[in-house]
């Protein structure tokens, strides 16, 4: 999937051999909690947290004997800036597709998140996803905003704010 600019946004299947340059730029531009699960011990990117990410990936998209969700990286010009991932969940008769899409702080504001989610809900209304989701935090209102402008319903769950599209 690609996007058409100066600067050529792609979004490119995870794999193997993108996996440790995908962490490399977890660790130089995102926090741990923005990029994967919580895990315990102290803050930062500590080894144990840099193969948890690793493992992760491997586990959730990677690895097809326990795969459940699909993972690219996105990657302007060449280079790899975040990832995007799309999880189908079953809620009895209707599909939904959960979103999580993560760009490293030296490229935001640039329209990369824009042209991610845009690209993404395309995606899950070509695989028959029936609810498009979305979640991030309360203090990122840039993704938010996002999500409104994509005509999402955006809802304050606690810490969290959930954003539901049906599409």
């Amino acid at each position: 999937m690609t996007g058409g600019s100066d600067s050529e946004i792609v979004l490119a299947p995870l794999d193997e051999q993108a996996l440790p340059r995908l962490l490399e730029v977890a660790v130089k531009g995102a926090d741990p909690i923005d990029v994967m699960p919580e895990v315990d011990g102290p803050p930062g990117w500590t080894p144990e947290r840099r193969e948890a990410f690793l493992q992760f990936h491997r586990r959730r998209s990677l690895n097809p004997d326990t795969a459940t969700e699909t993972a690219w990286t996105i990657q302007v010009g060449g280079t790899i800036v975040g990832a995007a991932r799309l999880h189908p969940v079953h809620r009895g008769k209707s599909v939904e597709i959960e979103a999580r899409v993560w760009v490293a702080r030296w490229a935001r504001g640039r329209g990369i998140g824009r042209w991610v989610t845009e690209t993404l809900i395309d995606a899950a209304r070509e695989g028959n996803g029936g609810r498009y989701v979305a979640s991030t935090s309360t203090d990122n209102k840039a993704a938010q905003r996002l999500m409104k402008s994509v005509g999402a319903n955006v809802e304050l769950r606690g810490d969290d704010v959930d954003s539901h599209l049906d599409i």
